[in-house]
């Protein structure tokens, strides 16, 4: 039964961090859906490819924790259990959230616009499905204080 709850954990804890949040300009949050948008017409000055670093909401760490805590305790008796058990847990907890972090990592770009007023701007996203280029005519749009960058309407693509 022990080997079947392990599987059981892992497979939620491997599901639940593919549920996090990403910077994919391409995927809209449901939060944000059908609220009004601000729009600025912009020029792209210049892309370099960025990291966005992964999460630790603890998520990793509590299922790695549980996981390690099961597999520790059923090594030897009753009280090396306890203390493989205790340890397993620890070492669970803290693979759990490397986990965590490795699998939440993003690559990205950072996009260095000018707006027409002659403001600049830096947006950070995850690299989408239009590959913007230097001199491109794009748009920012913001909603609810998260910006995304995308090719303007009528521009190549």
């Amino acid at each position: 039964m022990i080997p079947h709850l392990k599987r059981l954990l892992a497979v939620a804890m491997v599901a639940s961090l593919a549920a996090c949040a990403t910077s994919n300009p391409d995927v809209i949050s449901r939060h944000d859906a059908q609220r009004m948008s601000v729009v600025q017409d912009a020029t792209v000055l210049s892309i370099r490819p960025v990291v966005v670093d992964g999460s630790q909401s603890g998520l990793g760490g509590a299922a790695g924790g549980v996981v390690g805590g099961i597999a520790g305790s059923s090594v030897g008796g009753h009280r090396e259990s306890a203390i493989v058990g205790v340890l397993g847990a620890v070492a669970g907890a803290v693979l759990g959230n490397a986990i965590e972090r490795n699998t939440t990592r993003e690559q990205a770009i950072e996009v260095l616009v000018q707006l027409r007023n002659g403001e600049r701007r830096a947006i950070v996203q995850a690299v989408g499905n239009e590959r913007l280029m230097v001199g491109d005519p794009v748009v920012i749009v913001t909603t609810g204080g998260k910006a995304r960058v995308t090719r303007a309407p009528g521009s190549r693509g």
